[in-house]
């Protein structure tokens, strides 16, 4: 039976850490405050805006939210972001993508300062990301898949470490923060060859597909840590992750939970950006 890697001991670890910065900067008259945009109302992020809420709530994090429907046109939303790049009392912003297909992804994403982007989205953060340097902020929920494996003693070094999904929000700089680590990252994707057979031969597997329970149990072996990072909602209206959990539960060495495990810790390292970026206006 798989040791599961929950998230909650995680988050406890970086939420006390978190609280007593949050304590200083209120003495200092600052209270480190959240933007979250979102358009529409996908299942997916109306859950991560919850468990955002919730952490910011638990540490002493305040939250403005700026909800729109997918109607809004690309010049409102081009103005809602100015007006939050002025607004001094928000520290931090978390925009939901993917935006609809009337709105340039690019154009949004240069329209954020890159001080404020605490998920990393703009490309002076991801720029940070691929030069190992402290520009910007990394995306939260491939820093959070590192955390886990740190937390837990999971030395990735010199280790081959299969990342499935290219994405810039997750797959790609997962990669990147593998290999500063020491380990040995291998991108799969839709195009890729032999997937089942590279996955199979992964001693850490981060799995980021998209698609619910698509990771079965001939992608596995005995020695391998599994982190997932889908959030799906399955046939019986439940939250499951993109690797099934019930398979490799009794298959691999350790495996993250689907709720519980990495979407829990992203939202703590959320906090953590938003409240770094607080400090800096002091």
């Amino acid at each position: 039976m798989a040791q599961i890697l929950n998230g909650r001991e995680v988050v406890d670890a970086i939420n006390e850490k978190l609280r007593a910065e949050v304590s200083f900067l209120k003495e200092k008259g600052i209270t480190p405050t959240l933007g979250i945009i979102r358009i529409g109302d996908k299942v997916e992020d109306i859950s991560y805006e919850k468990g955002a809420i919730k952490c910011a709530e638990s540490i002493g994090v305040d939250v403005k939210k700026y909800l729109f429907k997918e109607s809004i046109t690309q010049e409102q939303l081009l103005n809602v972001m100015a007006a939050i790049n002025l607004d001094l009392t928000v520290h931090g912003v978390i925009l939901f993508r993917p935006l609809p297909e009337h709105i340039d992804d690019n154009t949004i994403r240069k329209a954020l300062l890159a001080c404020k982007d605490v998920d990393g989205i703009t490309d002076q953060s991801m720029a940070g990301v691929y030069t190992g340097t402290d520009l910007g902020y990394p995306p939260c929920t491939p820093r959070a898949c590192i955390e886990i494996l740190d937390h837990y003693g999971i030395d990735i070094t010199g280790k081959k470490v299969v990342v499935i999904g290219r994405s810039l929000v997750v797959g790609r700089p997962a990669a990147m923060m593998v290999l500063e680590r020491n380990g040995t990252p291998i991108i799969c994707h839709t195009k890729t060859e032999n997937m089942k057979e590279i996955c199979k031969s992964a001693d850490v597997l981060i799995v980021s597909a998209g698609q619910a329970k698509t990771i079965g149990a001939d992608y596995l072996n005995e020695n391998q840590v599994i982190i997932d990072v889908g959030i799906n909602m399955a046939d019986d209206g439940k939250l499951c992750g993109d690797v099934d959990f019930q398979a490799a539960e009794n298959i691999v060495k350790a495996i993250t939970p689907v709720p519980g495990g990495v979407g829990r810790v992203t939202t703590s390292l959320l906090m953590m950006h938003v409240i770094d970026a607080a400090k800096k206006t002091i």
